[in-house]
């Protein structure tokens, strides 16, 4: 490293993984548990709240949310992430990453039990209700992204850097698993003790007045890991990193670099620089966020990030928060007129909850395994081809697979998707935004790519809702127009997926690279504008 580096840096890179470390995996990984459980809970439940809140009499199909609120529903927590992830971005350069780290976990515990009471009796206030707070729960789990990311690379050193950063991310397959395995549990409880009739038999009556409790129930449950971590967020140290290189207060690096080196490690650094914890550092790394000179540097980085993200969380939140309606489409789930309304729930989040631990979470670790190994470039080429290559695989013999009988290879090469998704690039978008851009604009660009991310989310909830609608009218669901239909939805998806692997050619390779030498923080005034 540059002599201008700081020495306390250079110990951290190459410290040994200790217990602090994997506590922090384990306190910044409940966020992202507590992320994934409420984002893709509402998918659960969606079906169920039509079935109580929009019956129509004489109807032959359950009632539905119509399409402005169902669009709402699903995509208002979306909206309220990407504001949520470039203002804590923001907070986290500006006033520390630990300083408002807490306050996203509050906004999450009591925004999720604050959904769950949503107060009214008519469609509208309920509705309306829900929306306001799951739009203030998203935007605390945006500021999970940032700080999350930021805060888990900058302790971590760089042999492990991205299996660690990986392993925050992948509590999401947990989180997604929970919020299955809880609707499961509840539904199965009270389909015990309220048991109703099959659509077809009794339209009003599928539905019990208790399964108004059922989906309050399961939103209200996010809360609970939430709560169960929020004293040991609070009470994290602020990074070495940031205090040194952003705060540059030399008094306080040592103190938090004993939270996470042995003792020996920093008294040993402490000895190397003579008592002074900071070097004179020169004129490096003057310029500001989206400068000229910042453009120079990190221009295509960042729009490698932005992205590419962008594109993964189109296909990726297209798939995962509309699975209920291609289960129904290929006939995995069985008609809904056959079920009353918990009966449904069940059906919807067994199949969700099976694809999440076939494809999902072994997707999650296989990243956290290999990402040191194989590098992050590879991870994210290889996952957009074999999404690209598995999504066209679904979608060209479409009716082929929706005939009884082929359903098991439909969901075999569905979560194969889900797999390479993982372990590909739902899980190094979010890695390498953390560790390529400067320290004091690392939270701040991790955010911007992520809330990229987030716009893509927002394109595919919008989008696949109306484009995966039926061409034929009269089989849309009520209140939408036609679409171009599923399969041709899933197309238009895979086509995403390749412009996915064509940018992530912009993306630099930070393998084995200290994070001040890939963003060359401290080193001379390099005019290099090669790739890091």
């Amino acid at each position: 490293m540059a002599k201008e580096d700081l020495h306390v840096l250079s110990a951290l890179d190459t410290a040994k993984t200790q217990w602090y470390q994997i506590t922090a995996i384990v306190v910044a990984g409940m966020g992202f548990f507590t992320d994934a459980y409420d984002l893709f809970c509402i998918s659960l439940v969606t079906k169920l709240l039509g079935r109580i809140y929009y019956h129509v009499e004489g109807s032959p199909k359950p009632g539905t949310l119509p399409p402005n609120v169902s669009a709402a529903v699903n995509g208002v927590a979306l909206c309220g992430t990407l504001v949520g992830q470039l203002t804590f971005g923001w907070l986290g350069d500006k006033l520390g990453r630990k300083s408002v780290y807490g306050v996203t976990l509050l906004l999450m515990i009591l925004c999720s039990i604050a959904s769950g009471l949503s107060f009214g009796s008519k469609p509208e206030t309920v509705m309306t209700t829900l929306c306001f707070f799951r739009f203030w729960l998203g935007f605390g789990i945006g500021g999970d992204y940032p700080l999350s990311a930021t805060i888990m690379s900058e302790y971590s050193n760089k042999k492990t850097r991205g299996a660690f950063i990986a392993a925050v991310f992948a509590m999401q397959g947990f989180g997604i698993i929970a919020g299955g395995t809880v609707a499961i549990i509840v539904s199965s409880i009270f389909n015990h003790y309220y048991p109703g009739p099959p659509y077809s038999k009794d339209p009003l009556g599928s539905t019990v007045p208790e399964a108004d409790y059922v989906w309050r129930i399961i939103l209200m449950f996010g809360a609970i890991p939430a709560a169960c971590t929020f004293y040991s967020r609070v009470k994290m140290p602020e990074t070495p990193r940031y205090t040194a290189l952003v705060a540059k207060d030399a008094a306080k690096v040592a103190k938090d670099m004993s939270k996470v080196l042995q003792v020996d490690q920093l008294d040993q650094v402490e000895e190397e620089d003579k008592g002074e914890t900071m070097v004179e550092r020169g004129p490096v790394n003057s310029f500001g966020l989206f400068s000229m000179e910042f453009l120079r540097r990190h221009g295509l980085h960042l729009l490698g990030t932005t992205s590419t993200w962008f594109l993964l969380d189109i296909a990726y939140y297209s798939q995962n928060l509309f699975q209920k309606d291609i289960f129904s489409s290929v006939g995995w789930i069985p008609p809904a007129v056959t079920m009353n309304g918990i009966e449904e729930l069940f059906s919807i989040s067994r199949a969700q909850t099976l694809i999440a631990l076939c494809g999902t979470v072994p997707g999650y670790w296989f990243t956290v395994f290999f990402i040191d190994r194989i590098g992050r470039f590879k991870i994210q080429l290889m996952g957009f081809f074999f999404m690209t290559v598995f999504m066209f695989s679904i979608a060209i013999p479409y009716h082929y697979w929706s005939v009884k009988g082929h359903h098991v290879g439909f969901i075999i090469l569905y979560a194969l998707t889900f797999f390479f998704a993982n372990f590909g690039p739902n899980s190094t978008t979010f890695v390498v935004p953390a560790e390529i851009f400067p320290a004091r604009f690392r939270s701040t660009c991790h955010g911007v790519s992520s809330a990229s991310g987030k716009a893509g989310a927002i394109v595919g909830a919008f989008g696949f809702l109306y484009a995966a609608q039926n061409q034929d009218k009269s089989k849309a669901d009520a209140g939408y127009p036609p679409g171009i239909g599923v399969r041709n939805s899933l197309i238009v998806l895979a086509i995403v997926n390749v412009l996915g692997f064509a940018f992530t050619f912009l993306v630099p390779e930070s393998k084995g690279k200290s994070l001040e030498e890939i963003s060359k923080e401290t080193g001379d005034n390099d005019d290099s504008t090669e790739p890091v």
